[in-house]
């Protein structure tokens, strides 16, 4: 005889095992009705060997010591659900927690997420203070701000593996397609960085359904049973005689899925089994399914149908709270008991199958929906649940009513204090419909706009958004629409049409709020920056964008009137190119006294695409030194931050550089907005391979496609990024193949996307490849590319033509090279630095003859040799030796190409390391042979880690700067201990 039946999970982790009271009287479950007993007593499910044993191995896995995360995919009613209660009937030894999401909560943000930590809250104190504050505010166990969605990823690892310490975890999360999207997020997140911790995270998902988050997990298939398997299981649904041609009909009507095998020969009376039924409808499974449970329904008394409607309505399966409700709506113990072949009252109120629960909810009437969400409304303890009671109230109110608006815009705010922006904009979405005056519903309509646009929902917040500008004319609430519009234009890859709409707000708020107009401005020449279109090519260098610019005329400046201003940019578009920004940006409002950072760094950028070099560059050099002060909050640097980085790079500034590029990451980590960390790592790894240290470099990286694999991002999305850093190294090792790849990948999807400035980044990349490999033909048409576009800062503006005069010079084009030095000198005389006047003289040395030459490349090595800058120092030693072998000095050349040979093989420039080799064979020597260090056996994931421990981090914060748990990193360094023959993390060393 089978087992008694067991609750299929627990939705709100009131119990950290599948039993408990809830089971149905006298119905056996899905998991009873397709299992078979096997030899030894077991049982598995029919025609589940291959699911059976996958499952039996992770067990196996977890209690071994090793993590496994697994979806199963498949079919409404396909019996994954079943799988799942095998699983934890199985996990003997282990300590079973679940969830699973519930379609109509999947607005209330982390309601998942809750129902599965909650028994594990007793281990919270355990955590790093960060941590256990983000993961107390997230379930509104304590006050503070919104936590960060990856810090409080880390939380849940850390909770999980401090769980699996005592005994191994399973994590058991059914209906995974209807998970609130802020749980989703951070249940795949721990999935994937699930390693040595004993804990397994198993999800249910339909296979119709878009799990984007849960992307990138193994997936295990659970397919229709196979026709032997099907006529058993009919078999024991039907045990007395059945018509042959109505069994192969129910057979093939429900194609391998049992429950609708089932609920097939639930639908059908016995004569009609017996002698045969009507033509199918043409209708999808779970269509077929659920009309199958409407058609019980229909069967029920009318007291019935409304207690399984307010099961239905009510998410939490609260049985205290239903029967509140039931008593409001006066339903006694008889509608429970006629209605118990669909739900069963224990512990929780569960139906026999979710598709049962939507079926009784969407086949109600609007009215009877409204009269049921009154009665849990009203059952509801205000104190104890005011936003689910808030819901409720919204869901029972047909006519606008100021009063539940209200509640749900306070309901709002308890959200985004806990970081559910799902649930914000839910409950202003609804606060907005039910708001009666117009201008309020304006307001909340474009709060609701705001919130649906952080929450990843861009069309929905375009439909609000014209809710909001259809609301009575208000120009401050017109300005925040078009600056919302523009904001989700730049991250929903329309970043084109982002700049003329900032523009267009910008001018809205200048006659209303000047600090609003100057930051819109700033963040206009941000978006034009971002997107920049490209000139032809053959115009890069002469009366290209930075030649002779243009003159644009500015209509309404700040004094009223009009007037012209020399633009350095290049062509227009539609009002929104770079040089129409920046113009339109001069002649904005001037900045109250004192000015803000943001007002400096605006007028410094302006002043920079609009000015000469010489004459702008003390006004950025002011911006610049003001963001550097400690004393500018935190979030103003945030903010600002690339703003500051632009002036740094366009003044050749490498020392304020790097501080920018440590500062930034050092603030986004203690602020715990990890959202930002892969732009602030991209920004130091660009910075690490100037200053020669790949090694570190690619440590970064690893960091930078950690947190990619840890969020589910795709690599390769964007530059920079983890294949943007990923081609950084390529190109500076002088890895060609997976350098050209990288550079062709990159360049089609920038392109496909209208962001020039990364093709212009990967352009420029393939000329340092290419110069390095001495292919300077390729190098020369690569930079030209690069130079083609505006002058960003960077790669387009600043380090192409350094690139171009280097290989147009090897190229025999003298007249090319001399007009990338004309566009070059301008900047790099108006900086300064070491940095820039060493390339210069550099680059000026190529042009150069006799001793001039010999007296640049002395003053370029002088120069370098001065700053961080160790990758071009040994490229001014190279050109050194190789213009003192050509012109015959061949006693001169060995010394400085030795030196630049050293400096290139100890950073791990191989390509420029080769191409040094290379002269000086010619010059009759050999180059020393290098040794790879014993670090290169180890893995990127151990490399890491050795980094980070000579630099005195502790596991715990190892765990949290890689996004696993403490557990992992022992694993990872155990490895590294055995590869390399120590005992203790002393025998590492540190780090200088």
């Amino acid at each position: 005889m089978p087992a008694p039946a067991r609750t299929v999970f627990n939705h709100q982790g009131d119990d950290d095992t599948w039993g408990g009271d809830a089971e149905m009287p006298g119905k056996p479950s899905l998991l009873e009705r397709v299992s078979a007993p096997v030899g030894g007593g077991k049982t598995v499910l029919l025609g589940r060997r291959v699911e059976c044993e996958e499952l039996d191995r992770l067990l196996a896995d977890v209690r071994a010591g090793r993590s496994r995360a697994l979806v199963l995919r498949g079919e409404a009613g396909v019996g994954k659900s079943a799988l799942l209660e095998r699983l934890a009937e199985r996990a003997s030894g282990c300590r079973v927690v679940c969830a699973g999401g519930v379609q109509s909560e999947m607005e209330l943000a982390y309601a998942a997420l809750y129902s599965l930590c909650a028994p594990l809250l007793g281990l919270l104190d355990g955590l790093p203070g960060p941590q256990r504050d983000a993961l107390g505010t997230a379930f509104g166990l304590r006050e503070g701000p919104a936590p960060d969605r990856l810090l409080l990823g880390l939380a849940v690892l850390g909770l999980l593996a401090a769980a699996a310490e005592e005994r191994p975890l399973v994590c058991v999360i059914d209906d995974a397609q209807w998970l609130d999207h802020a749980s989703a997020q951070v249940l795949a997140f721990v999935a994937r960085r699930l390693c040595a911790e004993s804990v397994a995270c198993v999800f249910a998902i339909r296979d119709t359904d878009a799990a984007d988050e849960l992307a990138g997990l193994p997936v295990l298939d659970v397919p229709g049973l196979i026709a032997g398997d099907a006529h058993a299981l009919l078999r024991s649904a039907v045990p007395g005689p059945l018509d042959e041609q109505v069994r192969e009909r129910l057979v093939a009507e429900a194609r391998g899925n049992p429950l609708a095998l089932l609920e097939l020969v639930r639908e059908f009376t016995r004569p009609e089994l017996a002698g045969g039924f009507g033509t199918p409808a043409a209708r999808t499974l779970s269509t077929r399914i659920e009309d199958g449970f409407l058609r019980q329904l229909g069967r029920m008394p009318a007291h019935t149908r409304r207690l399984l409607l307010l099961a239905a309505a009510d998410p939490l399966g609260d049985p205290a709270l239903v029967w509140r409700a039931a008593t409001r709506l006066g339903l006694g113990l008889a509608a429970v008991g006629e209605a118990s072949d669909m739900i069963a009252i224990g512990v929780r109120v569960r139906f026999r199958h979710p598709l049962m629960r939507s079926a009784v909810y969407r086949a109600a009437l609007p009215e009877e929906r409204r009269r049921v969400h009154r009665a849990l409304a009203q059952a509801t303890d205000v104190a104890a649940d005011p936003d689910r009671r808030a819901w409720h109230r919204a869901h029972a109110t047909a006519q606008p009513d100021e009063e539940v608006a209200a509640e749900l815009e306070r309901s709002a705010g308890r959200a985004q204090a806990r970081g559910g922006l799902a649930a914000v904009a839910a409950f202003l979405e609804r606060s907005c419909a039910l708001t009666p005056d117009p201008g309020r519903r304006a307001e909340r309509a474009l709060a609701a706009a705001r919130a649906k646009h952080l929450a990843g929902a861009p069309q929905p917040a375009l439909t609000l958004l014209a809710t909001a500008q259809a609301g009575p004319p208000d120009e401050l609430r017109l300005a925040h629409a078009e600056l919302l519009r523009a904001e989700i234009a730049i991250t929903s890859h329309h970043g084109s049409s982002a700049a003329p709409m900032l523009l267009g707000a910008a001018r809205r708020f200048e006659p209303l709020d000047t600090g609003l107009a100057r930051d819109t401005y700033l963040q206009a020449l941000s978006a034009a920056l971002g997107s920049l279109p490209c000139a032809d090519p053959s115009t890069a260098v002469i009366g290209g964008p930075s030649g002779d610019g243009g003159t644009v005329t500015v209509i309404g400046g700040p004094s009223g009137e009009d007037r012209t201003v020399t633009v350095i940019g290049g062509p227009s578009r539609e009002g929104g190119g770079l040089a129409e920004v920046a113009a339109a940006a001069r002649a904005a409002p001037p900045a109250p006294e004192p000015p803000r950072v943001a007002d400096l760094l605006l007028d410094a950028l302006t002043g920079h695409f609009t000015r000469d070099a010489g004459s702008a560059a003390p006004v950025m050099r002011r911006a610049l030194a003001a963001f550097l002060d400690p004393d500018v909050p935190g979030a103003e640097t945030l903010r600002w931050w690339w703003a500051a980085h632009t002036l740094a790079v366009a003044l050749w500034d490498d020392a304020a550089g790097r501080e920018l590029a440590d500062r930034h990451v050092r603030l986004v980590r203690d602020t715990g907005a990890l959202g930002l960390l892969p732009l602030a790592l991209s920004t130091r790894l660009a910075r690490l391979a100037f200053e020669g240290r790949l090694d570190e470099a690619a440590s970064v990286n690893e960091e930078i496609r950690t947190l990619a694999a840890a969020t589910g991002a795709r690599p390769g999305s964007g530059f920079p990024g983890p294949a943007g850093g990923t081609l950084v190294l390529a190109a500076w090792q002088g890895r060609q193949d997976e350098a050209e790849d990288l550079a062709g990948a990159l360049a089609a999807e920038a392109t496909a996307r209208g962001d020039g400035s990364a093709v212009a980044a990967g352009a420029w990349l393939s000329a340092v490849l290419h110069n390095g490999l001495g292919r300077h033909e390729e190098a020369m048409v690569s930079a030209e590319r690069a130079c083609a576009y505006h002058p960003s800062p960077g790669p387009a503006a600043h380090w192409a033509p350094v690139e171009l005069v280097e290989a147009a010079i090897r190229s025999g084009a003298h007249e090319l090279a001399a007009r990338a030095l004309d566009r070059l000198v301008p900047a790099t005389r108006a900086s300064g630095t070491d940095w820039a006047l060493g390339v210069e003289a550099r680059s000026r040395a190529l042009l150069s003859r006799g001793e001039e030459a010999g007296r640049l490349y002395r003053e370029a090595i002088e120069r370098l040799g001065r700053t961080r800058m160790r990758a071009d120092l040994a490229r001014a030693h190279l050109l050194h030796g190789e213009w003192l072998r050509r012109e015959g000095r061949t006693d001169e050349a060995p010394e400085p190409l030795h030196t630049a040979c050293e400096l290139f093989a100890a950073m791990g420039m191989e390509g420029f390391a080769g191409r040094a080799e290379r002269e000086l064979l010619a010059a009759g020597e050999t180059a020393r042979r290098r040794v790879a260090e014993t670090g290169d056996r180890l893995t990127p994931h151990e490399a890491q880690v050795v980094r980070l421990v000579r630099k005195g981090l502790t596991n715990r914060e190892i765990a949290a700067r890689l996004y696993v748990s403490p557990r992992t990193v022992e694993y990872h360094l155990g490895k590294v201990f055995t590869k390399l023959g120590i005992t203790s993390r002393r025998q590492l060393g540190r780090a200088s």
